[in-house]
């Protein structure tokens, strides 16, 4: 297991050998929710507590959870390199925003075999 996984929020596994101790931070917020353990299911339980106390704090304050990875990012490019995207865009009858997000998962399926 590279990653944790609870209620769609996606958490790190760091290892300190200073002190001796597994911990982590949820990924895709700009809050910050971390969490440790002395073993791995200590390390998934104090995950999934963290997870559970940050949606809890926000029903208790009547705020919107942050979503991770909402499926909207903005890209920079080059000059060049956004023409050239732009123009094969156009030559294969799609948006910009299609041929990105295409290419983008063309190469996660070739780097993790897994289709989305």
């Amino acid at each position: 297991m590279k990653n944790l996984e609870y209620k769609g929020y996606t958490g790190t596994i760091e290892f300190s050998k200073e002190d001796d101790l597994l911990y982590g931070k949820v990924l895709g917020i700009k809050g910050l929710i971390s969490y440790e353990g002395n073993t791995g299911k200590e390390l998934e339980d104090d995950f999934i507590a963290a997870i559970k106390t940050y949606l809890d704090d926000c029903k208790n304050d009547g705020i919107k959870p942050e979503k991770p990875f909402k499926g909207s990012f903005n890209v920079r490019l080059s000059p060049s390199l956004h023409q050239k995207a732009a123009m094969l865009a156009m030559k294969y009858k799609t948006s910009l925003n299609n041929f990105v997000a295409e290419s983008i998962r063309e190469r996660v399926i070739k780097e993790t075999g897994t289709g989305i």
